[in-house]
């Protein structure tokens, strides 16, 4: 699976994101053509070579040729929806500027669909945002990882004055995704808002396991003497599985709880990151029938899940153990079908070819709107699936 790793040494922003991708080999054509799906002009996208103390980068510029309103959330979406972007960018491009507003709201208080977006708001930054999840579908990037972010010290100008660093805004963005900080003396914003929900929405914040065949590095505005104020992507191809991973097995009987009930249960534990989770039908003691609760979930989802069922259901106890699992590589992929945008299941086994399975919640979607039977959207998802050469 191709990945990519966002080194933010010396901080984040949009236009280092665009930089670093379009000097890591996306081309900087392709990447206009995929933001002209936009409704928007006004605005020029170019690229320079640049030197960053000593490092060469790539300094990707959006330049405002024409002036443009104070912009809402709505008003953002609405460019995004009515533009022909694929769905999954439009999507992920939509995610961005929510996490963005509900930043920019809580520090004004106030709500997401009243705050005005000032700087996130203007053209640059719904290029930054958009030419990001754009540009990472063109370099065919299915995973992106992100560093601990750098602090910064000093102040910053905003709209509003003198702000402190980081930023109200980033701060929040950065509490919403638990993102990891570290403690840095450089001097001045490293982290803008728009490059923090990048990261926050996009990516995970963990290095992979990869092979890297490709570094870009994007350059920032600014030209300190003391670093290079640069964003370094790495991209690769992710470590293959080693198939097996440690798990934990909780258990329970329950002799008192409606169907109805455990089927809330079931929800709220797929929800909260148990892997797998089903019902056996058991006897109890007094020959009571019951059914036992059983979850598969990572180690470090104990607690979470052990809280979950003390408090969703009526046990006054529960059985742990630790198990391992044996794991195929999977991801998830969409596609443009000839019914419409289809999400497959890709299973991968070393030495064999791909297995595609039709996503169902994608396909019943499909099948409301066309009005074709369910089982013929299967059918042509997962053979035109089977044409993309994955």
């Amino acid at each position: 699976m191709r990945v990519g790793y966002l080194d933010c040494f010396s901080g984040v922003s949009g236009d280092m994101f665009l930089g670093a991708m379009l000097d890591a080999g996306l081309q900087l054509d392709d990447l206009r053509e995929a933001i002209s799906a936009l409704p928007l002009s006004g605005y020029s996208l170019t690229a320079d070579k640049v030197v960053r103390a000593g490092i060469a980068a790539t300094h990707a510029i959006v330049e405002v040729t024409d002036e443009q309103p104070t912009r809402t959330l709505l008003d953002i979406l609405g460019i995004v929806a009515e533009s022909s972007l694929p769905s999954p960018d439009k999507d992920a491009a939509a995610a961005v500027f929510r996490r963005l507003a509900e930043a920019e709201a809580k520090v004004h208080g106030t709500t997401p669909d009243e705050i005005h977006l000032h700087d996130v708001g203007a053209v640059d930054a719904i290029i930054d945002v958009v030419g990001a999840v754009s540009g990472l579908r063109l370099l065919g990037v299915r995973g992106l990882y992100c560093s601990a972010l750098p602090t910064g010290s000093g102040e910053v100008q905003g709209p509003h004055g003198t702000l402190p660093v980081p930023a109200p805004a980033t701060l929040e963005i950065v509490a919403s995704a638990d993102a990891p900080l570290r403690s840095s003396p450089a001097r001045g914003e490293l982290v803008t808002p728009t490059g923090a929900a990048i990261v926050a929405t996009l990516a995970g914040f963990s290095r992979p396991e990869m092979t890297i065949d490709r570094v870009g590095y994007g350059a920032g505005s600014r030209d300190p003497a003391d670093r290079p104020n640069v964003l370094r992507l790495w991209l690769g191809e992710a470590a293959p599985d080693k198939g097996t991973r440690p798990m934990l097995l909780i258990e329970t009987n329950i002799d008192d709880m409606t169907p109805e009930m455990l089927s809330y249960v079931h929800e709220k534990l797929m929800a909260s990151g148990a892997a797998d989770a089903w019902f056996t039908p058991v006897q109890m003691k007094k020959n009571r029938p019951a059914t036992m609760l059983s979850v598969i979930c990572a180690e470090p989802d104990e607690e979470t899940i052990a809280r979950l069922l003390l408090r969703e259901t009526t046990t006054l106890g529960l059985r742990v153990r630790p198990v391992h699992r044996w794991e195929a590589e999977r991801e998830t992929l969409e596609f443009e079908s000839s019914v419409g945008w289809a999400a497959i299941k890709i299973k991968r086994l070393p030495g064999e070819p791909p297995q595609i399975s039709p996503e169902y919640e994608s396909c019943k979607s499909l099948a409301a709107a066309t009005g074709l039977p369910i089982a013929e959207v299967y059918r042509i998802v997962e053979q035109e699936a089977k044409s993309l050469h994955i």
